[in-house]
C-alpha cells in the first residue's frame, strides 16, 4: 500500500511538472508570436535600418541587391523573427526561470537571478557593440580595400546572414564573465586558477576571434580585445561570489 501510494505521488508530481512545462512553453511562444505579429508590418523599414551600417559605407549610388526572386519577402521576414526573439528574450528566460525556480534552494535562487539578468544584459550589450561599433568599422575596411573596377553589390539575404552571425558571435562572447562565474560556483575552477591561466586565455581568445569573425583584422581585434577585458571582469566577479574558504586556500596554494 505504501509503495503504491509513493508511486502514485511520484506519477502525479511528474504530471504536474509536465503540465507546468506545457504552460510555460505556451506562454513563451505566445509572447514571441505577439512580438512577431507586431513587427511584421514594419519588416521592410526594419531591414532598411538594419542595412544602414553597410549602406553608409558603400560608394555613391551603390545599393544592396536581391539575387533570389523571393529574397525581398523572406529576408525582412527572417529579420523580423530575429528581432522578435531579441525583444522577447527577457520574457522567454523568465518563463524558463519560473519553471526551474521552485526546485532551487534559497542560496541558488539568490545567485541564479543576478546571473540570468547579467546574461541578458551582456548579450544585448554584445549585439549593440557589434551593430554600432564593429559593423561600421568592418564595412569601412572592406569597402576601402575593394579593387578598382569592382562594384560592391551585396545580396540582401547574404548581408542578413553575415550580420546575424556577427550578432550571435558578439552576443555569446560577451557572456564570458557569466560563464566564468558559473564555473567558479560549480567548483570546477577558482579565481586564482583563472588568473594563472590568463596568458593562455588571451591567446585562445585571439584564436577564437580569428575563427568566428570575418577574415579581416579589424573585426578580430574588436572581438578579442573586449573578450580580454570581459575575462578580467569575470575574474573580479568570480572573486566576489567564490566561497571565501576555498578562495583563501587557493591563494595560499598559489603563494
Amino acid at each position: 500500500m505504501a509503495a503504491s501510494a509513493e508511486h502514485d505521488e511520484g506519477e502525479g508530481s511528474l504530471i504536474d511538472h509536465l503540465v507546468e512545462l506545457r504552460s510555460r512553453l505556451l506562454r513563451a511562444i505566445t509572447g514571441l508570436v505577439i512580438a512577431l505579429v507586431a513587427l511584421l508590418p514594419f519588416a521592410n523599414r526594419l531591414y532598411g535600418w538594419f542595412a544602414q551600417p553597410l549602406l553608409d559605407k558603400l560608394p555613391q549610388g551603390a545599393q544592396l541587391i536581391a539575387v533570389e526572386v523571393a529574397s525581398p519577402f523572406f529576408a525582412p521576414l527572417k529579420l523580423a523573427f530575429f528581432a522578435a526573439v531579441l525583444l522577447t528574450m527577457p520574457w522567454l528566460l523568465y518563463q524558463a526561470w519560473a519553471f526551474v525556480a521552485p526546485g532551487l534552494y534559497k542560496r541558488e535562487k539568490k545567485l541564479a537571478l543576478p546571473l540570468l539578468v547579467s546574461a541578458v544584459g551582456l548579450f544585448y550589450a554584445g549585439c549593440a557593440f557589434a551593430f554600432f561599433i564593429v559593423l561600421p568599422a568592418v564595412f569601412g575596411f572592406l569597402t576601402a580595400i575593394t579593387p578598382d573596377g569592382v562594384a560592391m553589390m551585396t545580396d540582401i539575404n547574404a548581408y542578413l546572414n553575415f550580420v546575424l552571425v556577427i550578432f550571435l558571435a558578439f552576443g555569446i562572447s560577451f557572456e564570458l564573465p557569466v560563464a566564468l562565474v558559473i564555473l567558479v560556483l560549480l567548483g570546477w575552477v577558482t579565481p586564482a586558477q583563472l588568473r594563472e591561466w590568463r596568458g593562455y586565455a588571451i591567446v585562445g581568445m585571439f584564436i577564437l576571434a580569428a575563427i568566428i569573425t570575418p577574415p579581416d583584422v579589424v573585426s578580430q581585434l574588436l572581438l578579442a580585445i573586449p573578450m580580454c577585458l570581459l575575462y578580467e571582469a569575470g575574474i573580479i566577479a568570480a572573486r566576489l561570489v567564490a566561497p571565501k574558504d576555498a578562495e583563501r586556500a587557493a591563494d595560499a596554494d598559489e603563494a
